[in-house]
């Protein structure tokens, strides 16, 4: 039994390209990216948190290299994590070829700040020779001056024109290995301006709220602004950009996408708000689930509701249902079917055991499907 969509979200059309092994556009996932706030020049510290973003599912990782020390401490960070590492480049062109020579899989520019077009042909040739796709970096904080005196405003028709003034520049040197943001941190205008892109276009789009805010403001903004775009089929690759540690930004991030049945990874808790009708303390238990759940990466839905009253119609939609009852005495429930009931002490403890004995069960099978493939 698993949560069936309501409705399939037909995406938009893109072309592929290549962050490292993770494909983007096309028909491939939608990709989840975060970024490092460590000194990138402290490379144990940078790969420690990559590797924490890697726990939690993300897909491409983003590192600035503002400095030379910088850039020398990427091939570390390359060579020791198991994600796609993105170059954050600004203004200085050295920087961008470095980051491809350290075994950067992609280099986040401006093709327009990197300086005259030599020096951009210069990137383009370093990319290329490596193996790097590029990422068009627009941002309604940063316009060009002579797009402000245009429009007077950073508005969508600016960083449309942007993005594709820039991406002009590489495909003049026939490079079309490129994805393209256009961030804004009002979502009306950031909305805005990646649906003019999306239809002027067809290059992958990197999709974000910029500067969005703290864990819970960000959170809000990100869902209401990526949620449209993703709804209206639009977004190749995401970043929810947080006040907060990375792999949080990797968490909303993942929950976007489960929420609009996009990608899944991990349990999916369907739970009430509680009320005075409530069996158990749902608010409680439910806290303790997501964080005693946290390591499972199998896709397995979870409901945990407070009484009867919904209880049993939304655990026939999920593969692990648990309602409240009377004294002390709860039902749970095994593919929408009852199964035994569970006493309220020994409660989370059983849950856990449940999903992690069908998340083991999840794992057999697709090895065994694997070697079967293998064997073909």
């Amino acid at each position: 039994m698993s949560y069936r969509p309501y409705q399939k979200i037909e995406r938009r059309k893109s072309r592929l390209i290549h962050v490292g092994r993770v494909p983007v556009g096309g028909d491939s996932p939608i990709s989840v990216q975060t970024m490092t706030n460590t000194p990138t020049e402290d490379a144990a510290a940078t790969i420690a948190q990559i590797r924490r973003c890697e726990l939690a599912g993300v897909d491409i990782v983003r590192v600035s290299c503002p400095t030379e020390e910088a850039t020398a401490a990427l091939a570390e960070i390359v060579r020791e994590v198991n994600v796609p590492i993105v170059a954050d480049i600004h203004f200085h062109y050295r920087r961008a070829i470095e980051a491809a020579e350290a075994g950067a899989a992609c280099l986040r520019i401006n093709p327009g700040n990197i300086g005259s077009k030599e020096r951009v042909k210069e990137v383009i040739k370093a990319a290329r020779d490596h193996g790097c796709s590029i990422r068009i970096g627009v941002n309604a904080g940063s316009l060009e001056k002579h797009l402000l005196e245009k429009y007077g405003e950073p508005n969508p028709e600016a960083l449309v024109e942007s993005a594709l003034w820039h991406a002009d520049h590489l495909l003049q040197e026939d490079f079309h290995e490129f994805k393209i943001s256009v961030k804004a941190s009002d979502v009306f205008l950031a909305v805005a301006a990646y649906q003019q892109l999306a239809e002027a276009c067809d290059h992958p789009l990197h999709i974000g709220i910029t500067e969005a805010g703290g864990k819970r403001t960000g959170t809000v903004k990100s869902a209401i602004g990526l949620g449209s775009l993703l709804w209206a089929g639009i977004g190749d690759t995401l970043r929810v950009s947080l006040s907060a540690e990375p792999e949080e930004e990797v968490s909303v991030g993942w929950e976007l996408l489960k929420s609009l049945h996009l990608r899944h990874r991990g349990v999916k808790v369907i739970s009430c708000p509680s009320c005075a009708r409530q069996g158990f303390d749902v608010i409680r238990t439910v806290e303790k689930l997501e964080e005693r759940l946290s390591h499972i990466v199998e896709p397995i839905s979870l409901s945990i509701i407070g009484c009867v009253v919904n209880g049993p119609g939304e655990a026939l939609m999920t593969d692990i249902g648990l309602t409240g009852g009377g004294a002390g005495t709860h039902m749970v429930y095994s593919a929408g079917k009852t199964d035994h009931t569970i006493r309220t002490e020994e409660m989370v403890d059983h849950i856990v055991g449940l999903v992690e004995a069908r998340a083991a069960a999840l794992r057999s099978a697709k090895a065994a499907e694997d070697a079967a493939r293998a064997a073909e």
